[in-house]
């Protein structure tokens, strides 16, 4: 398995974004999730969906948009994982 991080990002209170990621090959199953670098107890922080597109025959590109659940600006990153 390859972990990493892929981008950072900043929302404000109760702010939605998307951002994107490209080239990656279509053979690997990834998963992705954020994580807030933000410290605040008591409840969630962010929530994501992420949307795949397929850009050619060998390379995908994942759309992956994140929410802020607080009313106060938090940061985070962007993660993933190879699982194969």
């Amino acid at each position: 398995m390859r972990t990493g991080t892929q981008f950072t990002g900043s929302l404000t209170g109760n702010q939605t974004n998307r951002w994107f990621t490209f080239n990656w090959p279509v053979g690997w199953h990834v998963t992705w999730y954020m994580m807030p670098t933000t410290p605040q107890s008591g409840a969630p922080q962010v929530d994501w969906d992420v949307f795949v597109e397929r850009a050619s025959a060998t390379h995908c590109t994942y759309w992956i948009t994140v929410k802020n659940l607080t009313a106060t600006p938090v940061s985070f990153e962007g993660r993933y994982a190879v699982l194969n």
